[in-house]
């Protein structure tokens, strides 16, 4: 900003002050609440303490996991409108899957033995490596989004939303149903190499406990998002979804195929699902409780918008380092356990004050 005016010009807090001005309302916010957190941390005397950091950093990993689980959800949501109440059940089932081919598992093995009265378990003593395994799974996720949109989406075109929500919510339980009889329901070691432990050289430097396996999660969950955010907005495909997330109607009078992009927003969902259930099996194993993780997602999507990747990943980080801080904080003097429960009180905050959350578009109905 120039000021052309002889004889004056704009000082350093003049210019800070124009910068200000052309951030968003949802930026100022977040700097401000962040300033109000560091005052609050210098002056209590926690920003000096090694504890309070190990807090936010752990919170910080959880919450990318977080952002994770969610990115799921937006890119369905943005390209098709649809609520996706069965990615977390695509979760588990890339996980069960992932686990199956590592062991050499056959598919359907209980049912076959059965019905035919055979003994068969395995199709290999040793399984698939797991580069191969993480092949086969990936292309078992994207002929699985082939299946859904073929067979439940492109017949129920042109229904009412709350119709494609209910399909979703019926997927996740014929997935739930279908992992089990694939693999069974017991649960499963998940482990494809990634260094686990706390980090002798955290320790050593600074004190702190941190878990190999979240941090390598945390970087894996990065290297995805910033992929993500690069095919978006730099790909032709990543285009034509961001146009058909913007008007469906305007995309196909151009030749975009919409059955071809919801196939491509399904696949890429069930990448996504692929990772976050690696990440969440190799840390707690692959239980039919990791579809749970859904809902975890839920508050970050209210907190961050439905329709915002960076949303996403910035209400993860919120929800992941404030339910570890209330949790340590202020859960000793209300009984504990706060973090079954602090997202979703601080998702009803936003909810009544910011419905479309930080990142989300305001919708306005002229009737």
């Amino acid at each position: 900003m120039t000021d052309t005016t002889p004889g004056r010009s704009y000082g350093p807090a003049a210019r800070a002050g124009a910068m200000l001005a052309g951030l968003s309302t949802t930026v100022k916010l977040l700097i401000l609440l962040a300033v109000v957190l560091v005052g609050w941390g210098l002056g209590s005397g926690l920003m000096m303490d090694v504890f309070f950091w190990e807090v936010v950093i752990s919170g910080l990993l959880a919450g990318v996991m977080y952002a994770l689980v969610a990115l799921g959800f937006v890119l369905i949501f943005k390209a098709s409108g649809i609520f996706n109440f069965s990615q977390g059940v695509l979760a588990l089932f890339a996980a069960l899957t992932l686990v199956g081919f590592q062991t050499g598992q056959v598919p359907f093995a209980h049912l076959i033995n059965a019905v035919f009265g055979t003994e068969i378990h395995h199709w290999s003593e040793t399984g698939m490596p797991d580069l191969a395994a993480i092949a086969a799974t990936l292309a078992v996720m994207i002929g699985l989004a082939w299946l859904v949109v073929h067979l439940i989406f492109k017949p129920l075109v042109g229904q009412p939303g709350i119709i494609l929500f209910m399909a979703t919510i019926g997927l996740a339980f014929v997935l739930e149903g279908t992992g089990d009889l694939m693999w069974g329901a017991n649960v499963k070691v998940l482990d494809i190499g990634l260094p686990s432990g706390p980090s002798d050289t955290i320790i050593d430097t600074t004190g702190m406990f941190i878990d190999k396996i979240e941090i390598s999660a945390a970087v894996i969950a990065v290297i995805l998002v910033v992929a993500l955010t690069l095919f978006s907005q730099y790909t032709k495909m990543g285009r034509a979804l961001r146009a058909v997330a913007d008007d469906h109607q305007a995309a196909l009078s151009v030749g975009i195929s919409l059955e071809t992009i919801w196939w491509v927003v399904w696949s890429v969902a069930g990448i996504v699902a692929l990772v976050a259930g690696v990440m969440w099996g190799a840390s707690s194993g692959v239980q039919f409780s990791l579809s749970l993780i859904a809902l975890k997602a839920l508050p970050v999507l209210m907190l961050g918008g439905f329709t915002s990747i960076p949303g996403a990943i910035v209400g993860g980080l919120i929800i992941g380092v404030g339910e570890k801080l209330f949790e340590f904080y202020i859960g000793p003097f209300i009984g504990g356990a706060t973090e079954n429960w602090f997202a979703y009180m601080l998702a009803l905050l936003f909810l009544l004050f910011r419905p479309q959350g930080l990142f989300g578009e305001k919708i306005i109905e002229r009737v």
